[in-house]
């Protein structure tokens, strides 16, 4: 991306409330333009990693959490199970395991694990540092407030 747009789109960012207010009444609040270039507002957020598990980001298709597991700590476990969302794990740091199904996969940096739906799962931290871990479920599995959505349920 050149550089003049780079910085343009980050002088363009807004609030979600700001986001949420111009899907409401785009007449009122057209795209950000800046130096005669238009943006359309993409979703975004920051990822801190400071809570056990936290839903960063969803829309109606897909969603994006963050897990933060300490040391010798364990989630999910007999009866933990998605059962209208497939979840993509990627671990960006740590060791753990998972056991997913009845079979049990070694977790490290850069390992992604595919929890299709239905499948009972557990994580748990083996190493001497957080396990953190970025969760994708398609569809949501999620409410903002991480109380799990019944299955097949959009967050809209």
């Amino acid at each position: 991306m050149p550089k003049l747009a780079h910085g343009l789109l980050r002088e363009c960012q807004v609030t979600a409330e700001q986001r949420h207010a111009r899907k409401k009444d785009s007449a009122a609040h057209p795209p950000c333009s800046q130096g005669g270039l238009s943006f359309d507002l993409m979703h975004r957020t920051q990822l801190h990693f400071v809570a056990a598990f936290h839903v960063a980001l969803s829309n109606a298709h897909a969603q994006i959490a963050e897990m933060t597991i300490a040391p010798g700590a364990s989630e999910g476990g007999p009866g933990n199970l998605h059962s209208g969302a497939d979840q993509w794990l990627f671990v960006q740091s740590g060791f753990g395991i998972a056991e997913v199904a009845g079979k049990r996969l070694s977790l490290r940096r850069g390992t992604v694990l595919l929890i299709e739906r239905g499948e009972q799962h557990q994580i748990r931290n083996t190493g001497r540092a957080p396990l953190r871990t970025l969760n994708f479920y398609t569809p949501p599995a999620y409410q903002a407030d991480a109380q799990p959505l019944p299955a097949g349920r959009p967050t809209r």
